[in-house]
């Protein structure tokens, strides 16, 4: 099967070659293509020609961007696919720390040399262009057929990424991790790696997996949980048998996981996916700490709100980004609202969905506890049934408040056309007549507006009174 390339490309590769350079695909593009899967963009690797020769060449087709100069890498936008042209290179170990690399490049390398730097076999093949003859100096496509990850040298452990990256890797493609990697992976330390790194790996493990939980089983089985307490601790946590056959939190959580990555299509944004998936992950952090046997059963008492501080730190460890911080703790602290507000059905008030929409986004939060309640083994989950969720979901879209928070009918400047003085009266007022809104006891704006026009009217006279006694402001003038 030959790939469909850009003529663009194929033209580049052919002034490369009368140039007297060869040119190469490279990397996770060779891997997807020999998989049938979806390649993304086109790492070429220039061999024989020198940084400006190749400059002045690619100019002929566009604006070449030199995004990389100690790396030798050149970026473009051409047609609408974005190349990277990088040139072959050596990299030496010289210190500790995920920067502590010599990086060379050398346009006069072979083809085996340069490629051994790469981490995993099937990562190290080339395409050459443009007749597209495979290179294969490491075993890689027979490590393809048989779905196994294996490192290329000692030299994998130079970069504790690495054992992430196999992680990651496992879990998307399905691959088994040969057993002298995995040792490897065992043996490096992930604590010199900036959090930006570890979460770009979690990232592509939550968001680009069929089933996540085959990466964190990895995970467990090489000891990495070890930087992941959190993650560590659900390990061994029992739970109730009727509620939770499958077995315990730890087992929970995989399964909860991978029910959520089915769910994941359902939503456009990759951040609330993220979300999600974090979700999904974290939701029940807080059992560890509140599990306990009593009266015959496993009970977890309060772990929805006590899931709160190690969620938090688990992220705060790998990610700043505050706003999809403060989401996934929301998911967590009201995971068990749709079954618990379903439960009440017959005595809650509209006004508690409506309270609940101010906290969280209610169709992203049934989506969370969904991947909660299929994530277990009793029959109903296994049916793929939740009540609770299609009932608060319908609930909610009779409310007008499934995919928005409840805003207040009342406004400051129709309080103002009253004659009102801004004022902390008047955010009082706001408040009271939201409250009541949300409670359903105002119904719309009209509503709102009467209810706020006899209000004022009630407390203005004695403010008449007072003014007419101390010759101070008229009514009109109240502050509020």
């Amino acid at each position: 099967m030959n790939p469909a390339l850009p003529s663009t490309l194929l033209s580049i590769a052919n002034e490369i070659r009368s140039a007297g350079g060869e040119s190469y695909l490279v990397g996770g593009w060779v891997r997807d293509y020999l998989m049938e899967l979806p390649c993304g963009d086109f790492d070429v690797e220039v061999y024989g020609l020198e940084m400006e020769r190749l400059l002045d060449l690619l100019k002929r087709f566009g604006k070449p961007n030199l995004v990389g100069k100690s790396f030798g890498v050149v970026t473009m936008n051409l047609d609408g696919h974005i190349y990277d042209f990088a040139f072959p290179r050596q990299e030496q170990k010289t210190s500790v720390g995920h920067r502590g690399f010599s990086v060379n490049t050398d346009p006069h390398l072979d083809f085996a040399t340069a490629s051994s730097r790469r981490d995993f076999t099937v990562n190290a093949m080339g395409l050459r262009l443009p007749d597209l003859e495979l290179l294969d100096c490491h075993g890689g496509r027979d490590d393809l057929k048989r779905k196994i990850l294996r490192h290329i040298s000692p030299a994998f452990s130079e970069d504790p990424l690495r054992a992430l990256r196999a992680v990651q890797f496992a879990a998307r493609f399905g691959f088994d991790i040969h057993p002298g990697t995995q040792k490897l992976c065992a043996a490096q330390s992930l604590e010199e790696l900036p959090p930006e790194r570890i979460f770009g790996e979690f990232k592509k493990l939550l968001l680009q997996s069929a089933q996540p939980s085959i990466g964190f089983e990895w995970m467990r089985r090489m000891d990495m949980l070890r930087y992941f307490p959190e993650l560590e601790t659900l390990i061994g946590v029992a739970q109730e048998p009727d509620w939770h056959p499958e077995g315990d939190v730890w087992t929970h959580t995989m399964m909860v996981l991978d029910q959520a990555a089915r769910l994941r299509s359902e939503i456009e944004g990759e951040t609330e996916k993220l979300a999600l998936m974090l979700g999904a992950l974290c939701h029940d952090f807080g059992k560890p700490t509140t599990t306990v046997y009593a009266d015959g059963r496993w009970r977890s008492p309060a772990h929805d709100t006590r899931g709160e501080g190690p969620t938090r730190s688990f992220l705060a460890r790998m990610t700043r980004e505050t706003d999809l911080v403060q989401t996934v703790v929301t998911y967590v602290r009201e995971h068990l609202k749709p079954a618990l507000l379903h439960k009440a059905k017959h005595e809650i008030k509209p006004g508690a969905i409506r309270r609940l929409a101010l906290r969280v986004n209610i169709g992203d939060l049934v989506r969370v506890a969904k991947a909660d309640h299929l994530g277990r083994t009793t029959e109903e989950s296994l049916d793929g049934l939740f009540p609770a969720g299609d009932w608060l979901l319908e609930q909610s879209q009779q409310l007008n408040v499934l995919e928005q928070r409840p805003k207040p009918f009342l406004t400051g400047q129709y309080l103002l056309s009253l004659g009102a003085q801004p004022g902390p009266g008047m955010g009082e007022l706001i408040r009271e007549s939201f409250e009541l809104q949300l409670e359903g006891e105002i119904a719309d704006v009209a509503a709102a507006e009467a209810w706020a026009r006899k209000k004022l009217a009630s407390i203005r006279p004695p403010v008449v009174e007072r003014s007419r006694n101390t010759g101070g402001h008229s009514a009109s003038d109240t502050p509020l």
